[in-house]
């Protein structure tokens, strides 16, 4: 039986080899004077800024460009959206990485509102609700990982002792475009390809065992989990050579944004929020490393608390999208392994590389229990929250 769910607005979607060329043409329905909020450097330096640079001159588009390094806080959103505000930007466009799409995302919410992003950010200030007007955003991404060009918040962060990772989460703010093109991932070098492929593939396996999953969701998850055997080894392994396996990585990335969007995260994700905001860790990364040790607890945990459940059962299927047949348990146990084995292949850092340490467990589990392990497919204890970082550490 299907049960009833609900699917909150998408981005109309340009995926495919080739779809960047038709950036202008989707631009330019919304007007001729844009912001461009893009990476560090990796895009431009590379042929396609060149090619857009150009055709963006020879018709009198007029472009703005803010980069962003890093994560971006809300320091530098509010700094932006104050030099930009009364520039009448027509249009914002965020090529990058998932901190590109996010700053962007969070400028297009802002820039006709000039109020600070900490109103709207969720368990910081007021949290007014945001009533818009957003300007039109297009996410175009460079990395396979985050899928932020088809969710609705844009994650800020604020490091340190104090730090915090929050989403400005709205509906307006979902891109009116996501530019999905695998060409613009030949650049990714493997440390990157392995924490995005991993926080992916993160994304698609706890949307699929999230307590709000549901049938439509699902079938993408699953699609996702696909694309991910057939695409993210090899493309570690060979690189921008292996143009088929960007291709099913991209996808991947997209679907797994997708299914987070509806169905929501887990674990990882839970504790992938205290450790970026308390340490200088990268989201993917530390996603990547949690993904073995995280779902070796959940489903230890499951067999224990509950063995005839749903989840341990849509475990079991999500393994058979990923290892050889066998029996469910064989399947569980493959999985481990399996991911395991990823992580030291296409070596994942440990997170004493950056800081973390056996007397900060208390304090990361204390933060952990955030949206995202409220969707947890059980409800996990503090030892077990912790047992997953400490073996990491």
């Amino acid at each position: 039986m299907i049960t009833p769910f609900s699917i909150a607005r998408l981005p109309a979607i340009e995926f495919g080899s080739g779809s960047f060329s038709r950036l202008p043409q989707i631009a330019g329905q919304f007007g001729s004077n844009v912001l461009l909020v893009a990476g560090g450097k990796s895009f431009l330096e590379s042929r396609h800024w060149a090619w857009l640079r150009q055709h963006w001159q020879a018709n009198a588009v007029h472009v703005s460009l803010c980069q962003i390094r890093g994560e971006p806080s809300p320091v530098w959103v509010d700094e932006v959206v104050a030099e930009f505000s009364n520039a009448k930007i027509d249009v914002v466009i965020a090529i990058g990485g998932g901190s590109a799409l996010d700053a962007g995302k969070a400028v297009a919410g802002l820039l006709r509102l000039g109020r600070p992003v900490t109103d709207y950010l969720e368990g910081v200030g007021p949290e007014l609700p945001y009533e818009g007007p957003a300007v039109p955003f297009i996410a175009v991404p460079t990395t396979a990982g985050t899928g932020s060009e088809a969710t609705k918040n844009a994650v800020l962060s604020v490091q340190g002792e104090d730090g915090y990772k929050k989403s400005f989460r709205s509906d307006q703010l979902i891109a009116r475009y996501a530019v999905v093109d695998p060409e613009l991932l030949e650049t990714c070098p493997p440390a990157l390809i392995a924490a995005n492929g991993m926080d992916a593939l993160t994304q698609l396996l706890e949307s699929y065992v999230s307590t709000r999953a549901n049938p439509f969701t699902d079938s993408l998850a699953l699609s996702g989990l696909t694309a991910v055997r057939k695409g993210l080894i090899e493309w570690y392994e060979k690189g921008a050579s292996a143009k088929e396996a960007q291709t099913q990585m991209a996808y991947a990335s997209l679907l797994s944004g997708i299914t987070l969007a509806q169905a929501g995260l887990g674990s990882v994700h839970g504790l992938a929020s205290p450790l970026g905001a308390f340490f200088p860790i990268p989201h993917g990364v530390a996603c990547g490393t949690l993904l073995a040790e995280a779902t070796a607890v959940n489903i230890q945990a499951l067999r224990g608390r509950d063995p005839q459940g749903l989840a341990l059962k849509k475990y079991a299927h999500a393994a058979s999208y990923l290892v050889e047949a066998g029996s469910a348990t064989e399947r569980l146990d493959n999985l481990v392994f399996l991911f395991r084995q990823w992580t030291e292949d296409m070596k994942l850092p440990v997170l004493k590389k950056f800081g973390v340490t056996e007397e900060k467990l208390d304090q990361i589990v204390a933060n952990s229990r955030g949206n995202s392990m409220k969707t947890n497919p059980i409800v996990l204890t503090d030892d077990e929250i912790s047992h997953i970082v400490a073996a990491r550490i």
